[in-house]
């Protein structure tokens, strides 16, 4: 007679949360507005920078020493926007922290919520005892507050990992967003406190991109069964995927280094950082063209060996051909405005379409060993 033979079940490909699918659902929705709200605020940073309002609040956290909102008649439209943008920047907060609190609700239910608030109070009960001490010496009381509050936040960050026993990942990601929400504020008091200084500026724009393509990371993980995962493409495939991330970064670098040496660095009066914006204009193209032709043969290759990422290296290739055609355009007709601001917001898209890809090289571990009868197969699978 022959031998019986018991497999462990495939592993599934989306997992349900340990809370109520209602909970579930709730933070699918909110983490879907974290990357859109992180994406649309790329945008509005653009909208400041090109339209020259960096300095439309000439002060932070207020507008002005004097007022917390702009004054039209002073500041004008110019103010206005740049204030748009900080409100922005409230919104985005306010997502993260939604997200960060419905994921520990449905990983580690109300006591890791409630730990999470006492965290986020004692936070800012140490920000104003901080602003309170600096403020008569004269010291920057409002970056010293921010900075106690981001260090509050990251303590938060860590005990909520530590404690975590299922989808750790999750709460990491979630916490990352928040983490960068909070710095990003400050970053951006500190780039209007250093006059728009370009390499500031320049670092604001990169964090907020990978803001970005971590939330799209949030977004694949909340779809994906935890536990063991194995390697989905070839070998040589994977490396040369992650060549060509290597050229996404190099792009990315140089166009911000080009920008910031253009006609758009926020004010009329700031100073550039002194390259050649022709020269850095021609260098950005260089891994840029790069970059295509590497996701092409991706593409091209993966859908020959039906391989996982496929479908997404599929919109990454179209996103990253747009790119190049809008940057080409752009540098035809003189760097208008609008177009600078698609590539900017274009550049983020593709960055979080190479994060999908480079997630969906793996996939869940499937074991398929033979199990005794004896054995009870659940002990067993990893």
């Amino acid at each position: 007679m022959p031998e019986t033979t018991i497999t462990a079940p495939p592993t599934s490909r989306t997992t349900p949360l340990p809370r109520s699918r209602g909970w579930g659902k709730a933070l699918a929705v909110f983490a879907w507005l974290s990357f859109l709200s992180e994406t649309i605020i790329i945008g509005t940073g653009g909208a400041v920078r090109l339209t020259g309002s960096g300095l439309g609040c000439s002060d932070w956290p207020l507008c002005t020493p004097e007022s917390l909102v702009p004054i039209l008649e002073v500041q004008g439209v110019h103010g206005i926007i740049e204030f748009g943008n900080r409100l922005m920047t409230g919104v985005v907060g306010i997502i993260a922290l939604t997200v960060v609190l419905l994921v520990l609700y449905t990983v580690n239910g109300r006591r890791a919520v409630t730990k999470a608030l006492w965290f986020a109070l004692g936070g800012i009960i140490a920000a104003a005892v901080a602003f309170a001490i600096a403020f008569p010496f004269h010291f920057p009381a409002s970056p010293i507050a921010s900075g106690v509050l981001l260090l509050a936040v990251i303590a938060a960050a860590v005990h909520s990992v530590r404690t975590t026993a299922t989808r750790r990942d999750l709460v990491l990601l979630a916490w990352l967003v928040l983490i960068g929400v909070v710095a990003q504020a400050l970053v951006g008091g500190i780039t209007v406190l250093t006059g728009l200084n370009p390499f500031i500026v320049g670092f604001h724009y990169t964090s907020s991109l990978l803001l970005v393509c971590i939330t799209a990371a949030f977004l694949v993980r909340l779809k994906t069964a935890p536990g063991p995962r194995e390697r989905a493409v070839p070998a040589w495939f994977a490396v040369v995927t992650h060549v060509t991330g290597l050229a996404l970064a190099v792009t990315i670098l140089f166009g911000v280094l080009t920008t910031g040496s253009g006609p758009h660095s926020g004010d009329a009066d700031v100073l550039r950082h002194g390259f050649d914006a022709t020269v850095l204009a021609h260098v950005h193209s260089w891994p840029g063209y790069v970059l295509a032709a590497l996701v092409l043969f991706l593409t091209v290759t993966a859908w020959a060996l039906r391989l996982e990422p496929r479908r997404w290296l599929l919109v990454l290739v179209i996103a990253i051909l747009v790119q190049v055609g809008v940057g080409v355009w752009q540098a035809r007709e003189g760097l208008p405005p609008i177009l600078v601001g698609i590539h900017m917001v274009l550049a983020s898209l593709s960055a979080a379409t190479y994060t999908v890809v480079v997630l969906h090289l793996k996939r869940a571990a499937i074991s398929g060993a033979a199990v005794p009868p004896s054995v009870d197969p659940a002990l067993t699978a990893r």
